[in-house]
């Protein structure tokens, strides 16, 4: 398979590239990774974003065991998401609207932190399959929108990838519940991904929240561990779901339907 690298210009312009161009395959930034069908997005990947299985599994909406055996049977024909529906575990509308927040947040970090060592593999599809194709401009709109609307809250966009600590003081009991249960997971070790994940919710809330957070005071990134001596000798001494913006992605889906 062709690997073809990339090295000027951003995300967002060989994405536009891309698109006019009706291309097929993968686009890989430095921290996420785009699958495009004809010029469409149908699916993004992210380390900082967990994943469509993890959200489902994590959430309840589909048994982890269930989750694996569409992966199995039809991974290899790219059509896992199809298998889900096909299967009973999830309605078209149900997969469409959880899809597409799993694509928006990967997208959001992908484009956030792409620099500009880029590469385009052609031909390259997801397990998943298309589940419903987005216009690449839709999805450079959306990221603006959220960079913009996180900005607006806290500027530091180090909360977004570090591990987080919280402030002297901090307690989750006394903020509104969303805020305070993610919160309680601020543990100096985990990330907002991670978080995310924890809490079975979408990343794009969880950052909201710990942007918020930020902007009180009562959250932030965790100091970088001291390094180890070179001769130090080792001491030897003793998931609620949070409900999707639904809203939001109907509106978005209503705008697909209009193209």
């Amino acid at each position: 398979m062709t690997t073809v690298p990339r090295t000027g210009g951003s995300a967002p312009d060989l994405l536009g590239t891309l698109a006019a161009d009706h291309a097929t395959g993968a686009l890989s930034t430095h921290s996420g990774v785009f699958y495009l069908a004809a010029g469409h997005v149908v699916h993004v990947e992210s380390a900082h974003s967990p994943d469509l299985g993890d959200l489902l599994t994590r959430s309840g909406a589909v048994a982890p065991a269930g989750w694996w055996e569409a992966v199995q049977r039809a991974g290899a024909l790219h059509r896992v998401g199809r298998q889900l529906v096909d299967s009973g575990r999830l309605t078209t509308g149900a997969l469409e609207l959880c899809h597409l927040g799993a694509l928006f947040d990967a997208a959001y970090f992908a484009l956030a932190h792409d620099g500009t060592a880029l590469r385009f593999r052609p031909g390259v599809a997801h397990w998943l399959g298309a589940v419903r194709p987005v216009p690449v401009a839709t999805v450079l709109r959306e990221s603006r929108r959220r960079r913009d609307l996180l900005h607006r809250i806290w500027p530091d966009p180090a909360v977004d990838t570090a591990p987080l600590s919280r402030t002297a003081g901090a307690d989750p009991a006394e903020l509104p519940p969303r805020r305070g249960r993610t919160l309680a997971l601020v543990d100096g070790g985990r990330t907002a991904a991670q978080i995310a994940s924890a809490l079975a919710c979408r990343t794009f809330h969880t950052l909201v929240e710990l942007r918020r957070l930020a902007a009180d005071g009562l959250v932030t990134p965790a100091p970088a561990p001291p390094a180890t001596p070179v001769h130090s000798v080792p001491d030897t001494g003793g998931a609620a779901w949070d409900e999707p913006d639904t809203a939001l992605l109907r509106r978005l889906l209503d705008a697909l339907e209009a193209l």
